[in-house]
């Protein structure tokens, strides 16, 4: 399946909203992406994402609609050669390797664009298809920390994937 990584423009909102708006995505996410997904949700997200310069958090785009998101988030002081991956897709699309691929995109564009030596990501210890996305993008696991989330009302282990430059 087709897809491309493109700055979040005004005219998402529509298909943002539709999207997020879905328990089975924000029960992987941190606290921060809201369920119920609302459309002023929406609106302050993609005020937010448009801010990068370079454009740092893309939607992905599946037949002209914003299908789902991903973007690196560049660490500061000690961590500043570090930044970290987030993203989530639209669950008619899981399956298809389209995450697997917007990830090694991201890995590409990250490591061109910015003076980093690392890119991680933190899955939920229950998120076995983020887990298996990671390891075919080419991460490997580096921490695994037992039930220091809590989410929905119970602990869950965070993972930590990471990928190095030059690795």
């Amino acid at each position: 399946m087709n897809f491309t990584l493109r700055p979040w423009r005004d005219d998402d909102l529509t298909s943002l909203v539709r999207f997020a708006n879905n328990f089975n995505i924000a029960k992987n996410m941190t606290d921060q992406f809201p369920h119920p997904y609302t459309e002023e949700n929406g609106r302050m997200f993609i005020e937010f994402a448009g801010k990068g310069d370079p454009v740092n958090i893309f939607t992905i785009d599946i037949n002209g609609q914003a299908s789902g998101g991903i973007g690196l988030h560049l660490q500061t002081d000690i961590q500043r050669k570090n930044a970290e991956l987030g993203y989530w897709l639209a669950e008619p699309y899981w399956g298809h390797g389209i995450i697997t691929k917007a990830i090694k995109h991201m890995v590409e564009y990250g490591f061109k664009t910015w003076d980093i030596s690392r890119i991680y990501a933190r899955p939920f210890g229950t998120n076995i298809g983020s887990q298996k996305a990671l390891e075919k993008a080419g991460f490997t696991l580096e921490a695994r920390l037992d039930q220091s989330l809590f989410k929905n009302g119970e602990y869950l282990d965070e993972l930590v994937y990471a990928v190095r430059r030059g690795k």
